[in-house]
């Protein structure tokens, strides 16, 4: 084996195992998917509220429906999965308005979708929805049914659901981005891993300088990426600043108000 031949191929073992890095160390950076995140907000969500059941449902906008992603309480399992029009009972009511609602009897409401509650085999008395807003998108639902120890939800209720799905949603939101973003660096560099062996090292990196030009967002995750790595190379201090500056930066960007276009 020549010694090109040779450098190709260590180049592509690094190339592995620094797929396998990336992965690891995004698993210890966010230790939680998108949808343990989501089923540990339904469950706290059902926990404060004392709620005999919960669900967040996400809006999935190409296809125009509603998915239920996670469910807490009674007919849980057979809620997952579950899509309907985004236009479709009480949950796509708050989807397509953008209000929350609370309602004592579901049955007496033209909005509530009886034939959906049965096939998940558990029919709610009241519900209290908030939609979860992120940019002035609807991003999904959250909903509480049932409140075990009263006979309906109240406006205190409401005004703390609105609270908790506002940080719900920008959980939701960031997961999202995260889990979009990493897997398309991963995906990436994975494809370049797999790629002939036979080419250069700067060959290889082209190609992947020219992947990132399809996708701004991509490109911009190639130079943070280098940013954040050559900072903390300088040391743990250096990093922890660089991380206290960026999630400050964020913050005032998601606290300003929105201009209209």
């Amino acid at each position: 084996m020549s010694e090109k031949s040779s450098q190709d191929h260590k180049l592509a073992d690094q190339l592995r195992q620094l797929v396998k890095a990336i992965e690891t160390s995004g698993r210890a950076v966010m230790p939680t998917s998108n949808q343990e995140l989501l089923q540990s907000i339904v469950d706290t969500a059902a926990r404060i509220f004392g709620a005999a059941a919960a669900s967040i449902a996400l809006v999935d906008e190409k296809q125009e429906i509603l998915e239920f992603k996670v469910a807490y309480g009674v007919g849980n399992e057979d809620v997952l999965g579950m899509r309907i029009p985004l236009d479709s009972g009480i949950a796509g009511y708050v989807v397509m308005t953008g209000q929350p609602i609370a309602i004592s009897d579901v049955q007496q409401d033209p909005r509530f979708n009886l034939e959906f509650a049965e096939s998940t085999g558990y029919v709610p008395k009241s519900i209290l929805a908030m939609p979860l807003i992120r940019n002035d998108r609807v991003i999904g639902v959250m909903e509480v049914l049932d409140k075990i120890d009263e006979p309906a939800f109240g406006l205190k209720d409401m005004e703390l659901l609105g609270i908790f799905a506002q940080q719900a949603a920008i959980a939701i939101f960031q997961s999202q981005q995260f889990e979009n973003l990493s897997s398309a660096f991963v995906q990436s560099i994975r494809d370049l891993s797999n790629a002939d062996t036979t080419l250069e090292l700067a060959d290889l990196f082209r190609a992947l300088e020219e992947r990132s030009k399809e996708d701004e967002r991509l490109k911009d995750l190639y130079t943070l990426a280098n940013h954040f790595y050559s900072i903390s190379e300088l040391g743990d201090s250096e990093r922890r600043v660089c991380m206290h500056i960026l999630g400050a930066f964020s913050e005032y960007l998601h606290s300003k108000p929105r201009l209209a276009p």
